[in-house]
């Protein structure tokens, strides 16, 4: 079978396709015969500088749809033939891919296979951030980072659904700014001005929940930007900022909490919570509360593509890799 692998650190020419042997799946796995892969950032910074990249050469990949190949011993619930979203915890730029059966999840109906390949670590992220871990209450008002992004796309959406009062988002770019505008946001930041965005919005309150995934400098103006008793989650370090350290003096005044998610860390910690989650939000897709635009696709051998694509900074939504030239 093809695959996209890198046997060095660097810029996107450094993935090539190869031939490797196809996989058989170990007891509690599965295969599957992939149709599209996401793309991701965490894909990007796996080939530039090693990120939960275990040793070389490496595959990159965190999600796929397709049909299942075959099953291993002790796995119920899924067959031979099925469509399906699988999250995988690296390894899915291949036509086939295999996963734990614990992050494989069946295609409810009317769901698509190129559709269900954006949803494995955007959707439920977006709801958790939105729902299990910032616990947005109707009337609040949000502030998310990466607006024009995968999970930016969602939240926004998302947090419409859920009666937001008012939904905010932060870009870097006046082109992204109005690719967001149209897909659930009020209003939109650029980066550097953020924080006089939100004190003008909001007539100096602040926004209830901040959703952050760049780290750094961005998650402290960020805790700056809350409202009193306001929360913010944290789900990414895209800046590649030292780890920061917010305690006492920065929350107690106000009562603003800060918490963390990774849907990565998650799928290993606690699979069946994983589970629980991603039906409920993969419900949001079929229901059409949220829809997330494939805005470019690539073939599986031009994968380097597609990372210069999103390393440039300029895209938005999803991006794809088409399995079948």
């Amino acid at each position: 079978m093809r695959a996209v692998e890198f046997r060095e650190y660097g810029g996107p020419e450094v993935l090539e396709v190869v031939q490797a042997d196809t996989p058989e799946p170990g007891p509690g796995q599965v295969t599957i015969d992939a149709a599209y892969v996401g793309v991701n950032f965490a894909d990007l910074k796996a080939r530039a500088e090693g990120y939960r990249v275990g040793a070389l050469p490496f595959r990159p990949g965190l999600e796929a749809s397709g049909r299942i190949r075959a099953v291993g011993d002790g796995v119920e619930g899924l067959r031979p033939g099925q469509e399906v979203a699988a999250l995988v915890n690296g390894g899915a730029y291949a036509e086939v891919v295999v996963v734990d059966a614990a992050t494989v999840f069946p295609l409810p109906d009317g769901l698509d296979l190129r559709t269900a390949a954006t949803l494995p670590t955007v959707l439920p992220t977006a709801h958790a951030l939105l729902h299990e871990v910032g616990r947005l209450r109707s009337g609040e008002s949000v502030l998310v980072h990466g607006a024009a992004g995968g999970v930016g796309t969602v939240a926004g959406q998302l947090a419409r659904a859920a009666g937001a009062g008012a939904v905010y988002g932060v870009v870097s770019t006046a082109a992204k700014a109005e690719y967001a505008l149209k897909h659930g946001y009020d209003e939109v930041f650029l980066t550097d001005s953020f924080t006089d965005g939100v004190r003008r919005a909001t007539g100096g309150a602040g926004v209830d929940l901040v959703l952050d995934p760049v780290g750094g400098d961005t998650l402290r103006r960020g805790l700056d930007a809350l409202a009193v008793f306001g929360r913010l989650v944290s789900f990414g370090n895209a800046s590649g900022a030292e780890p920061w350290q917010v305690g006492q003096p920065e929350l107690y005044a106000q009562g603003r909490s800060v918490g963390g998610f990774s849907i990565l860390a998650l799928a290993q910690a606690a699979p069946a919570a994983l589970r629980a989650l991603a039906e409920r939000a993969f419900r949001t897709a079929t229901d059409k509360s949220v829809t997330l635009p494939v805005t470019a696709e690539f073939a599986l051998s031009d994968a380097a593509g597609a990372h210069r694509l999103m390393g440039g900074r300029t895209s938005t939504g999803k991006l794809l890799l088409r399995v079948a030239d």
